[in-house]
């Protein structure tokens, strides 16, 4: 199944039966919180999903967004209605990041029926397609979470694709290079890391680019699919997004959840800084 949607193949599909569930899952790091969107305007139908509740388990040793409990995960899309059969949408405001930490945490737990709304809420509401600040009657889903379903590497995997394969960074080249970092306590990246900003991923309307273009994008990197690939980001929300682009592009690759975040954690890690 292609992982995106656009708003104009979307919005036939709402008129028919079944109905695929909707999954608004808009989410910003600094805030605020992404239910105030949502409750200002939504799509038909769609139940809103928290990001730090839902999708990720509680901050620690492990990462700011470490992987969510099976159980935690399976009760959030069972009471979004979300079924073994369902086709799955999920969204975020435009450029993806929230939706496809979502699109692939879903993969992950099992359930392959899940795309992306390309260009998100922007994309849907600019295109005059109908919002509405109603929020459905759902009827419980019987979605089971069975882990396992994508590739995922532990600190020691992703040192490992750093000195063999190609271990990409998605972060902003300021924080990779370790000129400033405003969230994590320790500046710079994983030793042997490539930076590859998810901002190089879509373009201005926050649509993604063309395979052929992330292609090209990635190969220049060194990132094909002949070597292995892996992304991490500050705590593995931006770099499920890389995944994405990856995908799109043809390119298997595993996602460090844990990302800068778990890295640091441990004071005997190797940072390094500058341009790599």
């Amino acid at each position: 199944m292609h992982p995106l949607i656009e708003a104009a193949a979307l919005a036939p599909l709402l008129r028919r039966r079944p109905v695929p569930v909707l999954l608004d899952v808009r989410w910003h790091l600094a805030g605020p919180p992404g239910i105030e969107s949502y409750r200002k305007g939504h799509l038909p139908g769609a139940v809103f999903i928290d990001l730090d509740r839902d999708v990720a388990g509680p901050p620690g040793r492990g990462g700011r967004h470490p992987l969510p409990e099976p159980a935690v995960f399976e009760a959030a899309m069972r009471g979004a209605g979300v079924s073994a059969d369902d086709l799955v949408i999920v969204y975020d405001d435009a450029d993806s990041t929230a939706a496809a930490r979502l699109w692939w945490t879903l993969r992950y737990f099992g359930h392959d029926r899940v795309r992306v709304l390309d260009g998100g809420y922007r994309a849907w509401s600019g295109a005059g397609l109908p919002v509405t600040t109603a929020e459905p009657d759902v009827k419980p889903g019987s979605f089971i979470a069975a882990p396992g379903g994508l590739p995922v590497l532990d600190a020691d995997g992703a040192a490992a694709v750093a000195a063999a394969g190609v271990l990409l960074d998605a972060r902003a080249a300021e924080r990779y290079r370790g000129e400033q970092e405003p969230v994590d306590p320790v500046a710079g990246h994983v030793p042997g890391a490539k930076n590859a900003p998810t901002s190089g991923n879509v373009g201005v309307d926050g649509r993604f680019l063309p395979p052929e273009l992330l292609r090209e994008r990635f190969a220049g990197l060194g990132a094909t699919d002949a070597i292995d690939v892996g992304a991490y980001c500050g705590s593995g929300v931006t770099a499920a997004h890389e995944i994405l682009a990856l995908t799109l592009a043809g390119i298997p690759a595993a996602l460090y959840v844990g990302s800068w975040s778990e890295w640091v954690a441990d004071p005997n890690r190797p940072v390094a800084v500058g341009d790599g």
